[in-house]
């Protein structure tokens, strides 16, 4: 059986390719090693997740696996392309004058670049100005690091001993809750009226991937309606054990949410609900923001919804800001405002993987209240030698770059935060655990000033 496997060595899974070989004798690998063709390989527009060569693309079209899924998403009714995506001409609304348009997708590797093309002196600036930035408006971000009472049965692992149990993810779920609970907006409905909507509004989790966060909410809190937003496929889901719950109603659905209008999920209609999301990756969170409250939060609407009920609340922790982009950035006005332009929203972006760098075990180290120093820049330039921004950050240290790194993550979250604000939200940015248990610990909580 081996002989028909693929030989290609996996050094992250420490073992050969399970595939099997493609059916030519001579071939030593399967369809996805294989060596390919020289011809010009495209992502499929069905799916990019996967390439096509540009020859066979007609034919492709015509039968990716993908290809039923993406029809009959098409026809439901809360399918709307690109609803939550962001303009691609706000820079214009802002009066900021650019020669090209927005990129849709702006690479991890199209930003480093750019970055290593600036001249020492530009790069110096922006991070002068980065420092400027963060030192202005990243003062009131405080510790939160909540264990609440009603989730003691999931921390004492009193729980079905067939779903995963990993303490670093169960200790992050259940602060994400107990945040939402200090802040008024979650309460223990557990033995509550199954009628009481306003003791028990139902839960949408975005990015919701196997469902654990609300499988937590719903043993703990005695949730009884939940949607589960994902656009990917999973096994071993959170499903099966929330689906025996007789008294919870669970509906997943499965789309982008840069695609989806929560506003025509018919039996989400006038029910009031709160929104969750445990590391939405980079533009994630910016398309789930636009999805709960672009539309319904308005100037003009404001006092209209509130007594609707519609969303009570929100509590999104942020993750990957690597992968933002400036489209979908929701505040792109206030980073405008601070002299942030898109270029340098793109470096910000970039900088934002270095805060992974450092030794994050080490809890006597604090990143917040660190600067970066630019004498070893400054030191470098005087050496004579020729030096780049390429030999600069090369020659960084960890703890500067993460120091770094972590202020662009906290700006961009601010950002954030006051654009909830301005859709008439009462909002707050905490860090939920200790950077030893996740350096990814930013998260953004809201509810309806009415609810205060």
């Amino acid at each position: 059986m081996e002989e028909t496997r693929c030989k290609f060595w996996l050094p992250k899974k420490n073992r050969f390719c399970s595939n099997a070989r493609l059916n030519d004798s001579s071939l030593r690998f399967c369809g996805n090693h294989n060596r390919r063709t020289d011809g010009q390989w495209i992502p499929c527009p069905i799916d990019p997740s996967h390439s096509v060569l540009k020859e066979n693309l007609d034919g492709h079209v015509k039968r990716c696996p993908l290809l039923k899924q993406v029809r009959s998403l098409s026809q439901q009714p809360f399918y709307h392309k690109g609803i939550n995506a962001g303009k691609e001409d706000d820079e214009e609304e802002l009066g900021a004058v650019t020669s090209t348009a927005v990129e849709d997708n702006v690479t991890s590797e199209m930003k480093r670049n750019a970055v290593h093309s600036m001249t020492v002196p530009e790069f110096c600036n922006l991070i002068k100005k980065i420092e400027s930035v963060h030192a202005l408006i990243c003062n009131g971000i405080c510790d939160s690091f909540k264990i609440p009472e009603a989730c003691g049965m999931w921390i004492k692992r009193e729980i079905d001993r067939k779903l995963p149990f990993q303490e670093k993810h169960v200790t992050q779920q259940a602060s994400i809750l107990g945040n939402l609970e200090e802040f008024g907006v979650l309460k223990n409905s557990v033995g509550v009226n199954q009628d009481d909507e306003k003791a028990a509004p139902a839960v949408v989790e975005f990015g919701a991937g196997r469902g654990y966060l609300t499988q937590m909410l719903a043993d703990c809190y005695g949730t009884k309606r939940v949607f589960l937003v994902e656009r990917k496929s999973y096994k071993l889901k959170a499903d099966r054990s929330l689906r025996q719950k007789e008294s919870l109603t669970i509906e997943r659905l499965r789309i982008d949410i840069e695609d989806l209008d929560l506003s025509a999920v018919e039996s989400l209609r006038n029910v009031p609900y709160l929104a969750i999301g445990k590391h939405l990756c980079g533009p994630a969170t910016d398309l789930a923001l636009r999805c709960c409250l672009m539309e319904q939060y308005t100037q003009d609407n404001v006092e209209h919804c509130s007594s609707n009920n519609y969303i009570r609340g929100l509590s999104i922790a942020t993750c990957c800001h690597h992968h933002c982009q400036w489209k979908h950035y929701t505040n792109k006005k206030y980073m405008l405002n601070l002299g942030i332009t898109k270029e340098e929203f793109h470096a910000i972006s970039w900088f934002t993987s270095w805060a992974v760098d450092a030794d994050h075990g080490l809890d006597h180290l604090d990143f917040t209240d660190s600067r970066m120093h630019l004498e070893s820049i400054e030191k470098e330039l005087g050496s004579g030698l020729p030096v780049g921004v390429e030999d600069i950050v090369r020659n960084m240290k960890a703890v500067e770059r993460a120091v770094l790194g972590f202020m662009c993550k906290q700006i961009i979250d601010v950002g954030r935060l006051m654009w909830m604000k301005e859709q008439g939200l009462e909002a707050e940015l905490v860090k939920y655990v200790p950077s030893s248990i996740s350096p990814e610990n930013h998260l953004l909580i809201a509810k309806l000033a009415s609810l205060s």
